[in-house]
Order: structure tokens, then sequence, then C-alpha cells
């Protein structure tokens, strides 16, 4: 792995972990509505966007898909309606737990094979997480755990998306460009069929959340897809609820336990051994 790679892989975690520690925050203690979050999000998302391709002069050059952009809409709806009822470290685990399982059974699929180091990694990854979320992971409500595990599998399909993509910002920016239409037409369902909630401090959690943390943490994403194999891709997201799980320390004032770091140890040591091993696929 080469260190721009190694840049690019670590600022896109930095953004994951980000982007939960927001929408966390804004949704447990502001009073905006999980769809206004997402719509809001999602379109600052797209915006920011459109301004990092003017600023390259590429403006004519979006791309992305539909598909790319509903997997887009399905993860952040699904991710902003589990965060309202699933504790921090238990919708991390259940996130990218799931986007580890759809990622590497994909990869296994198409003829991708750990090696044994590998495959020593990645159980050393797992044991980290368990080993941190087990001690105060309630079981959060089936429905909205569930709603987590479908947010994951969305992004799987999203990043296994974006693998194939020749300009990850005019790809990144087509998708939510598609994307944003979808949410501002969601919300005045919402709107038209109950009510909606807009607060000042979510919405500001929400725009930097869609400008930032997503709308540029998924080009630096998108660009790390494209010297990953879909493996080293699944395995490398573990690491995301530690880092989650330390920003609420630092942030959110978070207890910083002997069992955090230890489990932190444990998934970032069975990360390396996995993206770093020379005999990937």
């Amino acid at each position: 792995m080469t260190f721009r790679l190694f840049a690019l892989t670590l600022l896109a975690m930095l953004a994951f972990a980000g982007n939960s520690l927001l929408c966390r925050v804004a949704l447990k203690q502001t009073t905006i509505d999980p769809t206004t979050f997402f719509a809001i999000r999602i379109v600052s998302g797209a915006l920011m966007l459109c301004l990092v391709l003017a600023l390259r002069r590429q403006s004519g050059r979006v791309e992305g898909t539909w598909a790319g952009a509903l997997a887009l809409v399905g993860y952040a709806l699904a991710f902003s309606y589990a965060y309202t009822h699933v504790p921090a470290g238990t919708g991390a685990l259940l996130l990218f737990g799931a986007i580890q399982i759809s990622m590497i059974l994909y990869g296994l699929a198409v003829g991708e094979r750990l090696a044994a180091m590998q495959w020593t990694g990645t159980a050393l990854a797992v044991a980290g997480l368990v080993a941190l979320m087990w001690p105060s992971a309630n079981a959060p409500p089936v429905f909205y755990g569930l709603l987590m595990i479908l947010s994951g599998v969305a992004w799987s399909i999203y990043s296994l998306l974006g693998r194939g993509a020749r300009n990850p910002a005019a790809a990144t920016a087509g998708n939510f460009i598609r994307a944003a239409p979808v949410a501002v037409a969601l919300l005045l369902v919402q709107f038209a069929a109950t009510h909606v909630r807009f607060d000042t401090a979510g919405a500001a959690y929400a725009v930097v959340s869609g400008a930032v943390t997503s709308g540029l943490g998924y080009i630096l994403w998108y660009a790390a897809l494209k010297q990953l194999t879909v493996t080293r891709a699944a395995t490398v997201q573990l690491s995301v609820p530690v880092l989650a799980a330390l920003g609420g320390t630092m942030f959110l004032d978070e207890p910083l336990t002997a069992l955090l770091i230890a489990a932190s140890a444990l998934v970032l040591t069975g990360v390396s051994l996995v993206i770093f091993n020379k005999r990937a696929a």
C-alpha cells in the first residue's frame, strides 16, 4: 500500500466516523427529525460536490448512476432513522458488521481469496469489535436494528458500484445530485402526511455531515476504492466504530476505558494485517 492510498483511506475512515458522531448528536440532542436531517445532508452534499466540480472546471463531467444514488438514499435514510433508537456503539457494530459481511461475501463470490494472515487479521478485527461493544451493547429494538443492518447492506452496494468510477469526484457528485430530488420528495411526503421538525443546530450538523464528512469524504473513499480489493475495503471499514468511540470520548465526554484501548488495538492491528498483506488478491 502506498502512502497516498493509506492517507486517502485514513481520511475517508475519519469522515465516516464523523458522520456517526454528527448524526447521533443531531438526533439525540436536538429536535430535528430523521427525514429532515437526511434531506439536508443529501442536498448539502450535492451542493458541495457541484462546487468541487466547478472549481475543478469539470461541471460538465457529472457521472454516477441511478443505482448508486438509490443505494446512497437507502443507506442515509435507514442510518438516520436507526440512530434515533439504536445506541451509538451498537449502531456502529451493526452497520459495519453488515458492511464487512456483505462485501467479503461478494468478494469471495467473484473469486477473491484471503491469505491466512488476512483471515487472522479479519478475526482479530471482529474480536476487537465484539469485545468493545458487547459489555455495554443493550439489544436494540428489532426494527431499528434491522434498519441499521439494511443501511450497511446499502452502503456495501454503494461502495461496490463506486469501485469502477473513473472520476471519483464526478461519480460522487452524480450520485448526490440524483439523490437530492429523491430526498426532497421524501421530505415533502412526510410534511404532507404528518409534519417535520426543524432545528437550527440539528440542521447545522446535517450540513456539515452532508458537505464535509459525506460529500468530500466520499470523494476520498471512491478514490481509495479504485486501489482496494473488496475484502480489503470491507475490513478497513471495521476501524470506523473504534474511531467513532474514540471521538465520543474526546468530544462527547464518554469514558476512555482499558477495554476501549485494548479493543481499539485489536481492531487496528487486524485491519493492518489485511490491508498491508502483499498477497492480497
